[in-house]
């Protein structure tokens, strides 16, 4: 109420003195935390010349405070630099600060705030000292590495496209040969090129010049069958029939390993599937790598057993064949144009197919293993997969097997082989029974595991369990079939060792063929 009334006499005393400069005569201000130690009434005098101010800042002595303090007082005469106080721009402390001369406590009427944070700006609007420039600097830097990469790697990716397909036909041989073209007449059938290559000592399949572009001529019909590595499709070329194995892209190894195998010398043998090319097909997006054989009309060995019931004689000769097939590649060739021997490691009833003459050949060679003899050397494909599971032997599940000694893999196809021989046999009438019952045919272990077996599965049953698929009591009182069973349970023996080798499988079923009773 005192400073009210004081603030109210003042105003009318300057109305009655006919508005004195109040600066001329001095001034009264108003003041607080700014105020001089003998006044107590929140006012102060400021000689003539002199300033009432007042200010507001977020701190004081370099500390920031929570709440703003406004301060009100008496500035002296511009001779003793208030004045310069009033002008001052820039504060260690954010502040405010107002002046007035023109009447008593005019600083009451002033309306300070506080400065913005920041007063300068940048182009686009952003406050300088904010932390957005940086964060847009930092997106922009981020956003142009990874441009720069992403087209790195394109450019990356595109050279080692065009250096693997280089590579692929350096590996291969592919590379067009001026001498190849006389070796192709124009109007040469495929079995007429095959011949050719069978009686010029290579037996690798179609000239160079031929399976570099055959790819292209191939023309696909049907898809036949699919399999871990890609597609079988039924094609024509030439005329005739070919089967087509598409590999997918990333499997280049397998299907280098399965052309390396089937391009060994001397790997022509009758009961071996015959090789016809290997040629790789751009279509712009992606690399299709094609491995040409004979097409079979017949399909594989376990679609033949599905469909047909067998006479005994067409039983040993499936069976003869297919053996014939193993023993040729088990066994080394020396010499210049010999071979080395090849475990198959993949025997399956899958992977063996049936000729139209009703014998069998061997094919899918992807995971095929070669032993150099000279230098002891045990050559395996890069891949690490097993054969399929439910052809597994017990000593591959129950990781036993001496996998430096060659002579263990060539075992493991016998074991193999002796659930082909069981699958067979399934199928064959007894001399007895022409019009008997046969089995169904079943897959090995079909009563024991389920229909897509896991490791564990086949490692329970067939290495922990030691049961082995279930003989009928039927093949018991035919010839034929009792020699085969026993051939089958020598086959799986458990003990690696004991079991028989190829060359005396098949030297026990050109026995049975050529007895009185079954000949062909």
């Amino acid at each position: 109420m005192i400073i009210l009334l004081l603030i109210q006499n003042a105003m009318a005393n300057e109305d009655n003195e006919d508005h004195v400069s109040a600066n001329e005569q001095g001034l009264m201000c108003y003041c607080q935390e700014h105020c001089p130690n003998t006044e107590h009434n929140n006012t102060c005098f400021v000689r003539p010349g002199g300033w009432c101010f007042k200010s507001i800042q977020t701190g004081e002595e370099g500390v920031h405070h929570n709440e703003p303090i406004v301060t009100l007082g008496c500035l002296p005469p511009e001779e003793d630099g208030g004045l310069m106080l009033c002008k001052a721009k820039k504060h260690d402390i954010p502040r405010t600060m107002k002046c007035c001369n023109d009447r008593p406590f005019c600083n009451i009427y002033l309306n300070t705030t506080l400065p913005p944070t920041t007063t300068t700006s940048i182009p686009g609007g952003i406050p300088h000292g904010s932390s957005e420039p940086h964060m847009l600097h930092q997106i922009v830097l981020l956003f142009s590495v990874t441009v720069f990469a992403a087209a790195f790697i394109l450019i990356l990716t595109f050279f080692y496209l065009r250096y693997k397909k280089r590579v692929f036909r350096r590996r291969f041989d592919l590379e067009t040969r001026e001498e190849d073209e006389s070796f192709i007449g124009p109007g040469e059938t495929l079995t007429e090129l095959l011949e050719k290559s069978q009686t010029s000592g290579s037996g690798s399949g179609l000239p160079l010049l031929v399976q570099r572009t055959i790819a292209k001529q191939v023309q696909l019909i049907r898809c036949v069958g699919k399999g871990k590595f890609g597609e079988v499709w039924k094609a024509r070329w030439r005329g005739e029939n070919v089967a087509v194995k598409i590999y997918q892209n990333t499997e280049e190894d397998s299907w280098f390993r399965e052309t390396e195998i089937y391009q060994t010398v001397l790997m022509r043998h009758e009961n071996i599937m015959r090789f016809v090319a290997a040629d790789i097909r751009g279509t712009g997006t992606y690399t299709q790598l094609y491995l040409i054989t004979e097409y079979h009309e017949y399909g594989s060995l376990y679609n033949f057993l599905r469909t047909n019931v067998l006479h005994s004689s067409v039983a040993v000769r499936l069976a003869f064949s297919a053996a014939s097939g193993l023993t040729h590649l088990h066994t080394e060739i020396c010499g210049m144009k010999g071979k080395p021997a090849i475990a198959h490691r993949d025997i399956t009833s899958a992977n063996i197919l049936v000729r139209h003459d009703g014998q069998c050949v061997i094919g899918d060679l992807a995971l095929a293993a070669r032993y150099f003899s000279d230098t002891d050397e045990i050559d395996l494909p890069p891949s690490k997969r097993l054969g399929t599971r439910r052809y597994l032997a017990p000593e591959i599940l129950d990781e036993t097997m001496a996998t430096n000694s060659f002579e263990a893999y060539k075992l493991v196809d016998i074991y193999a082989f002796g659930l082909v021989l069981w699958e067979i046999a399934r199928r064959c009438v007894t001399k007895a029974f022409l019009i008997g019952i046969v089995e169904e045919c079943w897959l090995p272990y079909y009563d024991c595991v389920p229909s897509d077996p896991s490791f564990e599965d086949m490692r329970r049953v067939v290495a922990f369990e030691r049961k082995r698929p279930s003989i009928p009591n039927r093949w018991c009182g035919d010839e034929v079939l009792s020699s085969i069973a026993k051939i089958i349970s020598e086959c799986w023996h458990p003990n690696p060792a004991a079991r028989l080798t190829s060359l005396r499988v098949k030297k026990s079923l050109a026995k049975l063929q050529n007895t009185d009773h079954h000949k062909v």
